[in-house]
């Protein structure tokens, strides 16, 4: 690349809180180049453009030389940083649900951000809003610019974020794990997309990433931080083909691998479905007919055996979540499910909820699910609490301990706040949570999309290894094919609400029959 850069940062220092979270960090983006940063979770990558951008809490440092097409940073007004960030700068933030406002609609959001930058109202603000979720992909574009953050999918608000970081055709586009939440077929097309933009445009891309595959796809250099600072960095085929650091080669090294434990012959049927579906009223227009409800899950049929995995896999929008809560009796559904032999479908208040200890669930979102005003010990024993009344607070405070040694975690964890945690030690704490109450059933809905390659791979082992010692089912929504071949013994593709494919999950992935998940497959650059 010879263009002149369009960020540069020279030994930029961060501090937070009073802690060193980067040390001189030097950092070129040139017009029309994408540069990934990549590290594990508390690396100080996300720390390094929030800091070069001026995002940061109040109290926090930064030291060093920050410019943007020549413009020195460290010396803009107010009114100048909000002109150039959202407009000449995009952003698009790691946790979509906490950057999106709930209170108001997509369509409300994007044409804020228009507004603001471009002057653009009324029917050509709507116009480009239509036209930016057309850009990422997104269906029914109507519905959507009326409906809330709430009310989609992770990875549909997660391209929601994308259409308003590219609202105002940037030079530079700071993307903070931009595809976390997304399919992998979905992924491809939004790097396609930004690809695109940044040909056409002469925008530059600062790629912030765990996602190593999508690296070595679409970065033209690389930068390698670990504990604050940068440890290798360099042309992305070199990086990759022969890494000069140890620490490089470590996370090159952290792919998932291995299989599930083999189940006895004889496991025994846990959970069994039958034309089970869900549906969805939609709202009454006022003096009209009622539309048709809408379809979100077309009857289907499963079986999951005692200890037995079954991976769930689909582009965002396919049904997975919306199944996994069904089963589970967190959405109303219609058809048969029977848990350990009672028919759970058939249950009511009271019997219901007896029942619920033996199904727990560990979300998408740990940072989201855990309360930030608990600590540790009251978050993993509020169930406990709930279903146990009768128990004392020194058996809880024993059960807690032993809850938090089981996912690797430091009895000394109990007393802190799920702030103060990395983004693989709150989903260790989310699963502590699910495994005190000793269930039989735990469904995992993306649980290790948001976290790094090594972090993930520890992760995997640990679900393993409960898995071994207490005979557990889960159910495994992923949409990281190289995650559920490591994790599932069965595995359901699902597409728009309906089953494509199921079987083994070696057969399924090595010989697909379905041109779906042929699709899914070469998108993942599964091996």
């Amino acid at each position: 690349m010879n263009h002149p850069p369009l960020l540069s940062l020279e030994g930029v220092t961060v501090l937070v809180g009073g802690y060193q979270a980067v040390t001189r960090l030097d950092l070129e983006v040139a017009r029309g180049e994408t540069v990934a940063v990549v590290g594990e979770s508390g690396s100080g990558k996300s720390v390094s453009a929030l800091g070069a951008l001026g995002l940061l809490p109040p109290g926090s440092e930064v030291g060093g030389q920050r410019h943007f097409a020549g413009e020195d940073l460290a010396r803009l007004t107010t009114r100048q940083w909000n002109a150039l960030r959202g407009g000449r700068i995009g952003f698009v933030f790691q946790e979509p649900m906490t950057s999106l406002n709930p209170l108001h609609t997509v369509g409300k959001q994007l044409r804020e951000s228009l507004r603001l930058h471009q002057g653009l109202r009324g029917q050509r603000a709507t116009q480009r809003c239509r036209q930016l979720l057309e850009q990422v992909r997104l269906p029914r574009v109507e519905e959507l610019l009326k409906t809330r953050p709430h009310q989609l999918s992770g990875g549909q608000r997660q391209r929601v974020m994308i259409a308003m970081a590219i609202a105002n055709d940037p030079q530079l586009l700071i993307a903070d794990e931009p595809t976390t939440a997304l399919d992998v077929t979905v992924q491809q097309e939004i790097l396609a997309l930004l690809d695109e933009l940044r040909r056409e445009h002469g925008m530059g891309i600062l790629l912030i990433s765990h996602d190593l595959n999508l690296v070595r796809r679409h970065a033209d250099r690389v930068v390698v931080m670990h504990r604050g600072r940068v440890v290798e960095s360099g042309p992305t085929p070199r990086v990759f083909s022969a890494p000069a650091a140890d620490y490089t080669c470590a996370l090159l090294d952290a792919i998932p691998d291995g299989t599930p434990a083999a189940l006895p012959a004889d496991a025994p049927t846990l959970l069994a479905a039958r034309r089970l579906g869900v549906e969805f009223l939609r709202p009454k227009p006022l003096l009209r007919p009622r539309p048709p409800a809408f379809v979100a899950l077309e009857p289907l049929s499963l079986n999951l055996r005692q200890g037995e995995t079954l991976g769930l896999v689909g582009e965002s929008g396919s049904g997975k979540s919306t199944l996994a809560a069904a089963l589970i009796r967190l959405l109303p559904a219609h058809g048969e499910i029977d848990f350990d032999g009672e028919r759970l479908d058939r249950l009511k208040g009271n019997a219901l909820r007896q029942r619920r200890p033996q199904f727990q669930i560990v979300f998408q979102d740990p940072y989201g699910s855990l309360s930030p005003r608990m600590p540790v010990a009251d978050i993993v024993s509020e169930g406990l609490r709930f279903h146990h009344p009768a128990l004392d607070e020194a058996t809880l405070a024993a059960r807690v301990a032993d809850a938090l040694a089981e996912v690797n975690l430091p009895a000394d964890c109990a007393q802190r706040y799920p702030h103060e945690f990395s983004g693989g030690q709150r989903q260790r704490i989310a699963i502590a949570r699910a495994l005190i109450l000793k269930p039989r059933l735990l469904v995992l809905d993306e649980p290790t999309s948001a976290l790094d390659r090594s972090v993930q791979k520890q992760l995997i082992e640990l679900l393993r290894a409960v898995q071994a010692r207490h005979h557990i089912s889960y159910l495994f929504i992923s949409h990281d094919l190289a995650v559920v071949r490591a994790m599932a013994h069965q595995i359901m593709v699902l597409k728009e609400g309906q089953v494509v494919e199921s079987g083994e999950c070696i057969r399924v992935l090595d010989a697909p029959t379905s041109d779906y998940t042929r699709a899914l497959i070469a998108a993942a650059a599964l091996d």
